[in-house]
């Protein structure tokens, strides 16, 4: 699978690729970051999915993740979280359409044709990072914020041969028990919440999925966040862990709030996290 370079930077001593590619799973061109380390590879890495509204570039550019990675040798993958363009279904709102895929496959309409968020992370993108970076597939490890969160929280619950370690910034850990994700998973799945539980991570854990494949997992969460009870609610998660046992470092932060600056703060731990499992 080929790609299109935008642009490159030196970055602690690493490559930043700002890049672009024709996706088979959206049918649109996704634009990624990617940050590989100095030194020939293939290097492990950590993929980190976004939240509302953002595209690669949030990421990319607000998480000062780069000089942490460099040191521990880790490669960083950031995709956009959905597909864009024209042809492409939108909406008006922030919360839904471009900008909201919610990293799973719509299977409604108008949104089937192209949002295929949950194939393009696991197929495409682990694809095309492999076939042209100095990246080593069979040492993956994921995370996100918000939206992100819940990403990176599903997928490795659904999928924990691709993904050595899962960690996530104030995820939505439950979208079939807050707003935000009852109006996604209602336009994108349909009205039947039977189908929602599979893109849930709450109720993934619960039902006891990948139980005993990850030796910890790591959320962190700011006290101080506007969204904390009536979208994050992370005691959700924290209580289908316990069911199973399952080991969870839930860490709370007093005044810290929703965004970047939050991230910034903790991004060095969550790295450093991936890493020891990723050796």
């Amino acid at each position: 699978m080929s790609v299109e370079v935008l642009s490159s930077h030196r970055c602690f001593g690493g490559t930043l690729s700002l890049c672009r590619h024709d996706a088979a799973a959206t049918g649109t061109p996704m634009r990624f970051s990617v940050f590989a380390p100095e030194g020939k590879g293939p290097f492990p890495a950590v993929t980190f999915l976004a939240g509302l509204t953002c595209t690669e570039e949030n990421f990319t550019t607000k998480a000062g993740a780069y000089g942490m990675a460099a040191k521990l040798g880790l490669a960083v993958v950031a995709p956009d979280t959905s597909p864009r363009g024209q042809g492409v279904a939108d909406d008006e709102a922030y919360d839904l359409g471009q900008g909201a895929g919610f990293y799973i496959d719509a299977t409604e309409t108008p949104w089937t044709p192209h949002f295929n968020m949950e194939t393009y992370v696991v197929r495409d993108l682990a694809s095309v990072v492999r076939d042209n970076f100095p990246v080593d597939g069979r040492r993956q490890s994921i995370a996100g914020h918000s939206m992100g969160g819940h990403g990176a929280l599903t997928l490795a619950l659904k999928y924990p041969e691709h993904f050595r370690s899962v960690s996530a910034f104030a995820p939505i850990v439950s979208p079939t028990r807050c707003p935000w994700g009852e109006k996604a998973f209602t336009a994108y799945l349909g009205e039947d919440r039977s189908a929602w539980a599979a893109h849930d991570a709450s109720a993934l854990m619960a039902s006891g999925g990948a139980v005993g494949h990850f030796d910890d997992i790591l959320i962190d969460q700011g006290l101080g966040d506007p969204f904390l009870d009536g979208q994050l609610k992370p005691e959700l998660f924290e209580e289908a862990c316990a069911m199973h046992r399952q080991k969870l470092t839930l860490r709370r932060h007093e005044g810290y709030d929703h965004s970047y600056y939050f991230i910034q703060t903790f991004i060095g731990d969550h790295l450093a996290f991936h890493a020891e499992r990723l050796k």
